[in-house]
């Protein structure tokens, strides 16, 4: 049964991917309140290996509480776990990524993710880390905060909205920066015009881009052969990330097109099992909002003993 507080993004279409069986071992880095792990820990049964990461340790303190007998905990991000389960050498059977914020900490005001109510600026994932929302948005000189907005939210008014965003100073709430955000950025159809900024002062908040780019190959060193990775993503970036890596990672060779000769010596260690990214279907999307902008790419760890060619 599950027991979550909220509906996890493309169940159904992870644990097809991810393909789980009796004893595997799993690593979930990001699982939140364990709306896949469950599935997922089911499959594998009792005496499977299951390491449950996130950065957020309200959640990590709802999955100790779940599954604390069953599971390994760990209070990180995706790339610390990774880095440390390197140095120890483990290798898993499964790999789950379900990038961006989850629902609990949308719905949860206090936490500053969302411009639907008035709260401290904010959106630390971890709130431990000493940077907030409020730093990057009274700090950060207008140059760097139409970066920002340009390249984490591809806000295509990022100029106008850093140079209102300065001269407005001090910001202290959400409603502070949505209330600029919807006077200057572009409209957005269906959508408040408020979501670009968020979104991207979120990602910069918690260097989600650079922690993607950085852990996928370590988390693919970390997969037993035959191992599969999914990882779930709702920005073009996060996907664009995902999908080069896959492709650079299932190549043999990555030399120039135009090269005659292979010179690279790079060995493919991974086998695509999504040649376009899964999407959530009308049904799932109706009782599922957050499934709208969701994409699903999966792969498969190759054994690395020689070149297919």
């Amino acid at each position: 049964m599950n027991t979550t507080p909220h509906q996890p993004v493309l169940l159904d279409q992870v644990v097809r991917v991810l393909s789980p069986r009796a004893l595997e071992s799993y690593l979930d880095g990001t699982a939140g309140y364990g709306g896949h792990a469950a599935a997922i820990i089911d499959a594998i049964g009792p005496n499977g290996r299951v390491i449950l990461v996130d950065r957020d340790a309200n959640a990590t303190r709802a999955l100790a509480t779940r599954w604390g007998d069953q599971a390994e905990i760990m209070n990180a991000t995706y790339l610390e776990a990774a880095t440390r389960l390197a140095e120890d050498g483990p290798l898993v059977d499964m790999i789950l990524l379900d990038l961006g914020v989850s629902s609990p900490q949308l719905d949860n005001a206090e936490r500053g993710f969302s411009f639907k109510a008035d709260a401290p600026l904010d959106m630390r994932m971890d709130q431990s880390d000493s940077r907030t929302a409020a730093d990057i948005i009274n700090k950060y000189d207008e140059r760097r905060l139409a970066k920002i907005l340009r390249d984490y939210g591809e806000e295509p008014k990022a100029n106008a909205v850093a140079r209102a965003i300065v001269g407005a100073r001090p910001l202290a709430t959400t409603y502070d920066l949505a209330k600029i955000a919807r006077r200057y950025a572009a409209p957005m159809k269906d959508v408040d015009n408020a979501t670009r900024t968020f979104q991207a002062v979120r990602i910069a908040v918690n260097d989600e881009l650079g922690q993607l780019e950085q852990a996928l190959p370590i988390l693919v060193r970390l997969l037993a052969p035959g191992g599969r990775i999914a990882v779930i993503s709702f920005h073009s970036l996060e996907d664009r990330i995902v999908k080069q890596f896959f492709e650079t990672e299932s190549r043999d060779c990555i030399c120039p097109p135009k090269q005659p000769i292979c010179t690279c010596g790079h060995v493919a260690t991974l086998r695509k099992l999504t040649f376009k990214p899964i999407i959530g279907d009308s049904t799932e999307i109706a009782i599922n909002p957050r499934a709208r902008s969701a994409k699903l790419r999966a792969a498969e760890k190759q054994n690395q003993n020689k070149r297919s060619d």
